[in-house]
């Protein structure tokens, strides 16, 4: 039996129901964050939690429930599903209440729930690297949050799928933003290129360990756009998230990244995060 996170309790997974009218359901009114899990131990969960209340803020949307209760659900959770390695799932919705786009009252409760996965690390994505294509960025102009609109994001992850490629590399215009559900980087010349954290992308948890670890191995940083052509003539590109890690791309849409294959900054980049994480899970 699995369980699942229901507002303020863990219970089991059958117990879970959403209403018809939930906001979330019918409007995509709400926000989520997933939280990578190494040896059973929740990896980065406080800066989540942090991306997760910011998120929230920006939609006027009032979580119920402090910082510290939300981060001991989560660790229950857990441990209740005796995840190893996996991540969490978790949501809020601004509430169940018929269908208007007004919000509701503030007296109409957030509707909170969470999952758990087993899963194991994309060790060979990270040894082999993978393929992405190019697709345009049709994604509204507030992606800075973490908003269950995801349907923009949907439809370039399946081209990209039908086009036998891990991921989508979104642009606006010749403008390289973020991937489907990653961030991008681009190498060159020793220097690590990646958009800015503005608007246009979600700025990562992942992200912002990843350009620790480029202060830490002597890679310099600049955090500005770069364009597809641009992208194509780096000598290694990156793409990045919860679940991916530091993840090599060699190819994309035909065309070899550098020599196509993963390149000397990126193996350093992904030993310097396996430091980050618990050590028992690289032995």
């Amino acid at each position: 039996m699995g369980y699942s996170l229901w507002n303020d309790r863990i219970v089991a997974d059958g117990e879970v129901v959403i209403d018809k009218e939930d906001r979330g359901y019918q409007f995509g009114d709400g926000i989520y964050e997933v939280v990578k899990v190494y040896n059973g131990q929740l990896f980065t969960a406080q800066e989540h939690i942090d991306r997760f209340y910011s998120s929230a803020e920006k939609i006027k949307l009032t979580i119920p429930y402090s910082k510290d209760k939300l981060h001991q659900l989560l660790h229950q959770l857990v441990e209740a599903n005796e995840v190893g390695t996996g991540h969490v799932y978790f949501q809020i919705t601004r509430g169940t209440t018929p269908r208007n786009h007004i919000f509701p009252d503030a007296t109409v409760p957030a509707v909170l729930t969470g999952n758990t996965k087993e899963n194991p690390r994309p060790i060979e994505n990270f040894e082999k690297g993978v393929k992405a294509t190019f697709v345009e960025d049709i994604r509204w102009l507030r992606c800075d949050i973490k908003s269950l609109n995801l349907l923009g994001a949907v439809l370039a992850k399946q081209e990209a799928h039908e086009k036998g490629c891990y991921e989508a590399i979104l642009h606006r215009g010749e403008k390289v933003t973020e991937g489907s559900s990653s961030n991008i980087y681009g190498i060159k010349d020793g220097v690590l290129y990646t958009h800015q954290a503005d608007n246009f992308i979600l700025n990562g948890i992942t992200r912002a360990v990843i350009l620790k670890c480029a202060e830490e191995i002597g890679l310099p940083v600049k955090e500005e756009a770069f364009t597809k052509v641009q992208a194509l003539e780096m000598d290694e590109l990156i793409v990045s998230s919860t679940t991916s890690e530091v993840t090599p791309i060699v190819e994309v849409d035909g065309t070899a990244i550098g020599n196509g294959q993963p390149g000397e900054w990126t193996r350093k980049l992904q030993a310097q995060f396996d430091t980050k994480i618990p050590q028992a899970i690289n032995a």
